[in-house]
């Protein structure tokens, strides 16, 4: 992406729109937020992935001189909008919640604060970027959580929808707690660790599977994982990788990595079977490692049945997010300002009672319990509502209200997450690179409660609001009733 100007990678009505507000003169300072509404698969929480990108497309957005040949070819679009898009440049505020937080439904990822024509346009990319890598650490994050400590290698890249899928599907996979890649690319642009074995095809092209394996051995022995199923995996494959380790280890190489792979069979059987082998022939350290269509769930039934299984390759189902094709993000205005510089609300309603937003200029503050650092809660508030840590703080649920917790002052501390990324323009903030977000991405899931992180029917974490907003968004509700009966 960068070397990709996406100034077009959007949607025609944005453009048309930008029109009819050119055509108008509307040029009022507005808030879109970009959140989506429910988590993937059922899952008791997301993870924020894509801001990068995002950042990296704001700071190269202008219409270059084929872009406004394009347009104009299309005869839609006049010659003043045109004029006027041969000098766009975006001006406005960018607020963000970091790569590698855990996030909920309703809480705004991404807030957009600029003039209305600009915030319309960047709508389809922001939402394109985030609710692709979003998705796919999310599933890798559940993913990761199933296997219980073992290493995940992102195997996926032949499965990707294409070459961006492939790469940018890597990042948000090793950002949710991959070990590795087996995409060099990604390798190279994200300076992430790369990984891989070898293939069936390498056994098949020697005379035997022993000489194979002790090709594969002399030319990589610190790296030493051995496919064993190609023929026959307890009766061939695991006793000829032996042999190559039991010669490695008499020739004085230092075993430091090396193990099997399995890609076929009952993989709680042949890997127990594997072990016992390994173990008998003085190779208790072997690693077993285990790919075939792998998943959250089967990882996780193959753990309830005492696989001996210890590294695990996840491809197809990791990077398309099998399941869950979707993150499902939106992009609503919540906020217009008036002469005077103000913002007032702006509420869209459905009969839905999900679809209906939260409105006004807002930011979120996180929750925590001060004795364990376990999250409480999220709660969403204007900009500008102040909190004293020290004093009781009641939270309720904003559709059954009856439903409240009470924090005592002194047993609660609470931090923004929505932070400022572009301010008039400007880029204000460092993205840090992708191991560092893995690293605080461990971290942010480590204050998640452990029912939270649970693959089936985790527990709710909840996403509250003020009670000024909660009343805000009663009566504009309150007042479209009003009009609707007049």
């Amino acid at each position: 992406m960068s070397a990709k100007n996406l100034t077009l990678l959007t949607d025609l009505y944005e453009l048309t729109m930008m029109q009819g507000y050119f055509e108008t003169q509307a040029d009022e300072t507005v808030v879109f937020d970009a959140y989506f509404r429910e988590n993937p698969e059922r899952s008791g929480y997301s993870i924020m992935a894509g801001l990068e990108q995002v950042i990296e497309y704001i700071k190269k957005l202008n219409f270059s001189y084929e872009d406004v040949e394009y347009l104009r070819s299309l005869g839609i679009f006049k010659e003043e909008f045109l004029h006027y898009l041969s000098g766009f440049h975006f001006s406005g505020d960018i607020y963000a919640i970091p790569e590698g937080t855990v996030v909920f439904p309703k809480e705004p990822l991404v807030k957009v604060v600029a003039p209305i024509m600009e915030a319309q346009l960047v709508e389809t990319a922001i939402l394109n970027i985030i609710n692709h890598q979003c998705l796919i650490a999310t599933k890798t994050s559940r993913i990761v959580s199933a296997a219980q400590g073992d290493g995940i290698m992102e195997f996926g890249l032949r499965r990707a929808q294409g070459p961006d899928a492939g790469l940018y599907g890597a990042r948000a996979a090793m950002i949710a707690g991959c070990v590795g890649t087996s995409n060099v690319l990604a390798g190279k642009m994200f300076d992430v660790p790369v990984k891989g074995t070898h293939a069936h095809s390498w056994i098949m092209s020697f005379k035997d599977e022993y000489t194979a394996f002790k090709t594969y051995a002399d030319l990589y022995p610190s790296a030493c994982i051995l496919l064993v199923d190609t023929y026959d995996t307890l009766k061939s494959g695991i006793p000829n990788a032996i042999r190559v380790f039991t010669e490695m280890r008499e020739a004085g190489i230092d075993l430091t990595f090396y193990g099997i792979r399995l890609d076929s069979g009952d993989l709680a059987y042949l890997s127990k079977k594997a072990r016992k082998m390994l173990d008998a022939a003085g190779f208790p350290d072997a690693v077993i490692s285990a790919s075939n269509d792998l998943d959250e769930y089967l990882i996780h039934d193959l753990k309830m049945q005492g696989a001996a299984i210890n590294s695990w390759g996840v491809g197809t189902n990791l990077i398309t997010s099998k399941g869950c094709p979707s993150f499902g993000g939106v992009y609503k205005l919540a906020a217009i300002s008036n002469d005077n510089g103000e913002f007032i609300p702006r509420i869209k309603i459905s009969e839905n009672t999900e679809k209906i937003t939260n409105p006004g200029n807002k930011t979120i503050y996180r929750i925590y319990d001060k004795e364990t650092g376990k999250m409480r809660g999220d709660l969403i508030c204007f900009v500008g509502e102040e909190y004293d840590i020290e004093k009781d703080l009641t939270l309720f649920d904003p559709v059954d209200t009856w439903k409240k917790t009470r924090l005592k002052g002194g047993t609660y501390t609470m931090r923004e997450i929505l932070l400022p990324v572009f301010q008039n323009g400007s880029c204000v903030y460092d993205s840090p690179s992708v191991m560092e977000i893995a690293a605080y991405c461990t971290k942010e899931k480590e204050t998640l409660w452990d029912e939270t992180k649970r693959l089936f029917n985790p527990h709710k974490v909840y996403v509250d609001l003020s009670k000024k907003l909660y009343n805000v968004k009663q009566e504009l509700l309150s007042q479209m009733s009003d009009d609707e009966d007049q």
